[in-house]
């Protein structure tokens, strides 16, 4: 097995910096996008680390996305605030607003932050486990693109539709989770596809509706939702929060507008702070200490928290480097030298 080129974390945020500074991206914007991509690839969340550069860097190209674009906060002082993307990366947007809403939930208990109008390429945990780490609980969901057939549908009707949580602990990382909707991010299908690989079973259907394990065909039909009616149920939940009440396109809405799946969608987001403190004042109980009351029992029994095995591959990275393969490698340094210029942007 080839020994993986180990880079080291911020070197390997500085390169991915410039390639979006060299593309057009202001520089504040470049610098928050390459921070989450680099957070992916130091985490070993392969489908959203250095694989989302090339997605990026295509929906820049095909003017698609503002990468100069500065987000806008309007804080109507109550406990919705809202930022406007302006039709660039979320992750700036939620960098501008997440001081407000971290005040404000401390301030009344909960607080919302609707981003609007963002073009959306990230996983969500990011969000969570920021706000988190300063003692919030928080959750994070946004509309996709109609990829995924509802429970016992065949057609694509239902984004992906992330939904990702996290609660605080004390000495420890966060309880953090972060899932599809879907049994799967549309990313993992599309790196099968790239090795090769057969998907697992029950993942999607063909263009017909008939079970398939080809990546090629399952990106041609419908993916499908995780738990069966459960899974279809959540990932609505989804569409309508952060996309129908926040008056953003849903799934369906984003698909059309960009004339198909094959750029970044836009849409909006939706991000709920809630300080635990603020809920248990009256109890007179410590809710982070009754929190671990639960997460310690995890362990106690063998069981594994979510996010640990991403904690412990961000430990290794952090120590010894990004391991990253020759073609990786070769796909970064063909960014750095023709950017927007360069096939597949």
């Amino acid at each position: 097995m080839p020994t993986p080129n180990l880079i080291p974390v911020a070197e390997l945020e500085a390169r991915v910096t410039r390639i979006f500074e060299a593309a057009g991206v202001r520089p504040e914007s470049a610098a928050s996008v390459a921070r989450v991509i680099v957070a992916g690839e130091r985490d070993a969340c392969k489908s959203h680390g250095i694989y989302r550069i090339e997605g990026c860097l295509k929906v820049l190209a095909a003017g698609k996305a503002a990468g100069d674009a500065v987000p806008q906060v309007h804080d109507s002082g109550r406990a919705v605030i809202e930022v406007d993307a302006g039709g660039g990366f979320s992750n700036p947007a939620f960098d501008a607003a997440r001081p407000l809403l971290a005040a404000r939930a401390r301030e009344t208990g909960i607080a919302a932050l609707v981003i609007r109008d963002c073009l959306h390429f990230s996983a969500l945990w990011h969000e969570v486990e920021t706000l988190a780490g300063e003692g919030l609980a928080a959750l994070s969901m946004c509309p996709s693109y109609a990829f995924v057939a509802p429970a016992g549908g065949k057609e694509p009707l239902l984004g992906t539709n992330p939904f990702a949580f996290g609660w605080p602990r004390q000495g420890e990382h966060p309880y953090v989770f972060d899932f599809a909707t879907s049994m799967a991010a549309r990313g993992e299908i599309e790196l099968h596809r790239r090795a090769g690989k057969p998907i697992p079973e029950g993942w999607a259907v063909d263009a017909d509706g008939n079970p398939t394990t080809d990546p090629e065909v399952a990106l041609a039909g419908a993916m499908l939702p995780f738990g069966a009616h459960k899974g279809s149920a959540i990932s609505t939940m989804v569409e309508l929060l952060s996309g129908a009440m926040l008056g953003e396109f849903m799934s369906r809405e984003a698909l059309d507008f960009m004339g198909g799946g094959g750029l970044l969608p836009r849409h909006g987001a939706l991000i709920l702070a809630l300080d635990p403190q603020v809920f248990a004042a009256r109890s007179g109980r410590d809710p982070i200490a009754e929190g671990e009351k639960l997460l310690s029992a995890f362990g106690a029994q063998g069981a594994r928290l979510p996010s640990q095995r991403r904690f412990a591959a961000r430990a290794a990275s952090l120590a010894g480097g990004i391991p990253l393969t020759d073609a990786e490698l070769a796909q970064i340094e063909r960014f750095e030298a023709e950017g927007l210029a360069a096939p597949g942007a």
